[in-house]
């Protein structure tokens, strides 16, 4: 055999063999293809697997005094593998899934047993590995279905499979719940503290191993997660739940005893800027009101009267006017206007009791008079108090005030000046105009208001707040001492005197009445009016400092008349409460019974017994009944625990439990609702702070 043959042999033989590979792959592909590609892609769904977001328990939102306010709560997604091992014979498959059916039945009312034991049977006809059997079920719920037939074998004998996800609760339902806010997938960057402090208070995501089932359903693989998501930070807001309390009720109260479309009121404290209550309130329907937007940091309108207090302050600090000047009043003609007083016949009276009967021609006159010929020195007063830069609020949303100057186009020299003297021809929020009251209040120091005091994590604390200086200090000290009179003597002797005016103790503000303009219609289009009180109390020592402003009444249009009522009711309640400003003794008469006892705050109880001078005697809860004689004062038995343990907080209500585990540096869920009845760790036991801890109540 030649060379040449021997050669052609040898490469005839390699391709035939390549070709009848080729052949058998080829063959192999259409088999897996055509004859099992359904085994193959049934198995392939099996396997497929991946690692899914699981989303951390979102931090609290607490209250200055510990209440909480906002809150996420464990809800259950609860499905079932209908093949699972304790059931995969059909005998016992049908004897225990008709006795589940009726207790699901019963449990929830929405299906009859038989629709329930159809859907099982179904369900197990399709092989279905992740049945759906019930979404948002309560930790209560879950715990009596863990009893139930089939259930009660556990996850893979019973199929029983238990998904947990975080709820949104707000305890105090709609009390600040505009202020709290919200945070979903339909707002970018959520609204209120919850939006302002996302960073903060939504944690860190853990992470879930799931496998998809057929369906393109993903299940998850173990009951454990794979890596634990870490919550998030609590926030200890600034709100007093008694004072909001107060502030959404007697607002909501006038804003139906007078029709209104809208209105706010927002309660700071002086000294320290912070908010003690927001309310915002729209009409839905005829009586009927909800929060549906923060009027007071987003609301921009013409301020009106209340505003004079800054014309005022600019007339006394550049001396062009004194207190007892005489200032003719009633009317005014400027080129082009005429401004007339709501109430005429004042005739010439002082300076002083200008302001007080909130005199439009007065102040319009004294602006225009003292500043015409350098109108820009005005102005420059209200840019000097940052009148019109945002305040750069701890909450999103707040409107950029617009304060005019005479470099704006619509600048009229002979008009413009004179309107604002009055508050017109601006725009500014609520909040605005209360943080130059408070300044005014505070000695002169205009700070910035706060909703948020503190960020704790662990119960430790990670970041405190403080109020920002605007202003060390506004106005002369001389300017102050006018200003002071002036804003008690409307309350004393002027507009406010009928409406506001206390014989227990001194406030001080100024009424506001201003028509709203209906937006590029004008003011004379529909005559719609804005009523408004804004002011401070006590006024010799003053504390806290409130605005009330409602929009549109039907009923009257006055701010003495239709705010001054929510001012005054806000103001006695909250001076009656503040037992810093009401520290009257007090006497008991005839013979009492004790309270029920109910362990918690113990710093907080002795203050109590401190202010109203009772003599504490430190016994049994139950002393009366063991014979204690309590005659020379009252007993009480000291929640005592050793630094570095878990304190004991069955029978207390869940903010006491809260307040005393978050303190002492733990992580606490809480499931069920009412008093405590267990804690998963025992009172006085030693665990790492940090610890998670479980507390029932019921």
């Amino acid at each position: 055999m030649s060379i040449r043959t021997n050669i052609l042999l040898r490469v005839y033989l390699a391709f035939g063999l390549i070709l009848l590979f080729a052949g058998a792959v080829l063959f192999q592909l259409c088999r897996v293809q055509f004859v099992q590609g359904a085994k193959w892609k049934e198995m392939s769904a099996e396997v497929s697997t991946r690692y899914e977001n699981v989303a951390a328990a979102r931090g609290n939102i607490f209250a200055v005094d510990g209440s909480l306010l906002a809150t996420s709560v464990p809800e259950y997604e609860l499905r079932m593998d209908m093949l699972a091992s304790g059931i995969a014979d059909e005998r016992v498959f049908d004897d225990k899934i008709d006795s589940l059916s009726m207790k699901l039945s019963a449990m929830y009312g929405d299906k009859s047993a038989r629709e329930y034991s159809r859907m099982f049977r179904e369900a197990r006809k399709n092989k279905a590995r992740y049945q759906l059997i019930k979404r948002n079920v309560s930790y209560n719920e879950l715990k009596k279905l863990r009893q139930f037939p089939v259930f009660n074998m556990g996850r893979y004998k019973g199929g029983l499979i238990i998904v947990q996800e975080n709820k949104r609760i707000l305890p105090y339902h709609s009390l600040a719940s505009r202020t709290i806010g919200y945070k979903n997938k339909n707002v970018k960057n959520g609204v209120g503290l919850e939006g302002a402090y996302a960073s903060y208070i939504d944690g860190e995501s853990g992470k879930r191993l799931e496998r998809r089932m057929a369906g393109g359903v993903w299940m998850p693989i173990n009951n454990e997660d794979e890596i634990e998501p870490k919550e998030g930070a609590d926030i200890i807001s600034t709100i007093d739940v008694n004072f909001q309390d107060v502030a959404q009720s007697a607002l909501e109260k006038q804003l139906i005893k007078s029709d209104a479309d809208h209105g706010t009121v927002v309660l700071m404290e002086v000294a320290t800027g912070e908010v003690r209550a927001i309310a915002n309130f729209t009409k839905v329907a005829p009586g009927e009101y909800r929060e549906k937007f923060n009027y007071a940091i987003a609301g921009n309108q013409d301020p009106g009267s209340t505003f004079k207090v800054a014309s005022y302050m600019a007339l006394f600090e550049d001396h062009k006017v004194d207190t007892s000047d005489m200032i003719q009043t009633g009317t005014y003609q400027v080129p082009g206007h005429l401004i007339k007083d709501s109430h005429m016949g004042l005739g010439t009276i002082t300076v002083k009791k200008a302001f007080e009967e909130s005199s439009n021609a007065a102040v319009a006159r004294m602006v225009y008079e003292g500043y015409h010929e350098d109108q820009e020195r005005f102005t420059d007063h209200l840019y000097d108090w940052h009148l019109n830069e945002r305040m750069g609020l701890q909450i999103p949303g707040e409107a950029k005030p617009v304060v005019k100057n005479p470099t704006f186009r619509s600048w009229n020299k002979n008009l413009t000046l004179p309107q604002m003297a009055y508050g017109y021809e601006m725009q500014l929020t609520p909040l605005k105009m209360l943080s130059f009251y408070n300044a005014i209040a505070n000695n002169g120091k205009n700070i910035t208001p706060i909703f948020v005091k503190e960020i704790r994590r662990l119960g430790n604390p990670v970041e405190q707040f403080h109020a920002r200086v605007v202003n060390q200090k506004i106005c002369s000290e001389e300017t102050l001492r006018k200003m002071h009179a002036l804003l008690e003597g409307v309350v004393e002797d002027g507009t406010g005197h009928s409406i506001i005016y206390s014989p227990l103790y001194k406030i001080a503000g100024k009424t506001g009445t201003a028509q709203v303009a209906d937006d590029n219609k004008g003011y004379k289009a529909n005559r719609k009016y804005q009523a408004s009180f804004c002011g401070y109390f006590p006024a010799d020592h003053p504390k806290y400092s409130m605005i009330v402003v409602i929009n549109d009444p039907k009923n009257g249009y006055y701010g003495a008349s239709v705010a001054g009522p929510v001012f005054k009711e806000i103001a006695d309640k909250v001076f009656a409460s503040d037992l810093e400003l009401n520290s009257a003794p007090v006497h008991f008469i005839g013979n009492t019974t004790l309270p029920k006892y109910k362990p918690g705050n113990m710093q907080a109880l002795k203050k109590v017994y401190s202010t109203f001078k009772l003599k504490p005697l430190y016994a049994s809860a139950n002393a009366a009944a063991t014979g204690i004689d309590t005659s020379n004062g009252i007993a009480f038995e000291d929640n005592k625990y050793k630094p570095g343990t878990v304190p004991d907080v069955t029978g207390m209500g869940l903010s006491d439990a809260l307040y005393l585990l978050g303190n002492a540096g733990y992580k606490v869920t809480a499931r069920g609702s009412g008093a405590v009845i267990s804690q998963s760790v025992t009172g006085g036991s030693l665990i790492p702070k940090g610890s998670r801890i479980i507390i029932e109540l019921q």
